[in-house]
């Protein structure tokens, strides 16, 4: 599959980890997660791939299963850290990244490599921060809840150089025809990045 990905002109590569886990107690998920990611980090370096990983940093999620596992920047670095193969980074989610309670700060101690792939997403109104729930985001910039002008400059400020999306869950949206989805999107991220000047 890496090779094929190669073929295309892919080279970075992500995936997201869940905060919890029913049976594997924190330490014990770690181990599995650095073992895992790291023998496909190796296999998506021999293709020129990066891989990005992405911390679910929403409060509700935390209570779904008994143990808690990563769900912040500094976690994931731990991980990226251990699994050590030169090519492993983060995908960060504005979403995430400040329901986590994450700092402006910490993305500024990053490096542009770091950072494989980053999200753009918005907050409801009116909903606090431990009790956001993830499958009700919006679109980056349209609530103002969510610094994504300060997000994108701390960014900008560390080099980095790849892809920004959008990932809004969202049932308004969905339940728009796909032209108009893609147009309120596009729109959305033209926003945001408008507010850099």
């Amino acid at each position: 599959m890496a090779k094929a990905l190669q073929t295309a002109g892919v080279d970075r590569v992500s995936t997201w980890i869940m905060p919890t886990h029913a049976e594997r107690t924190y330490m014990e998920n770690f181990e599995l997660h650095s073992n895992r990611l790291r023998r496909v980090a190796e296999i998506l370096k021999d293709y020129g791939q990066r891989l990005g990983m992405e911390y679910v940093g929403t409060q509700t999620l935390l209570i779904r299963d008994r143990y808690p596992f990563l769900h912040t920047l500094a976690e994931t670095q731990e991980l990226m850290d251990s699994i050590a193969t030169g090519n492993v980074g983060v995908v960060l989610d504005s979403w995430h990244w400040w329901t986590s309670g994450d700092s402006l700060e910490q993305i500024q101690k990053l490096k542009g490599e770091d950072v494989i792939l980053v999200d753009a997403n918005d907050a409801p109104k009116g909903v606090a921060r431990e009790d956001q729930l993830d499958n009700n985001r919006q679109l980056p910039a349209s609530t103002g809840v969510i610094p994504i002008k300060d997000f994108l400059q701390a960014l900008m400020a560390i080099g980095y150089d790849g892809p920004v999306r959008a990932e809004p869950f969202n049932q308004t949206l969905s339940d728009l025809g796909n032209d108009t989805a893609c147009q309120a999107t596009i729109d959305s991220l033209k926003k945001a990045v408008a507010l850099l000047g």
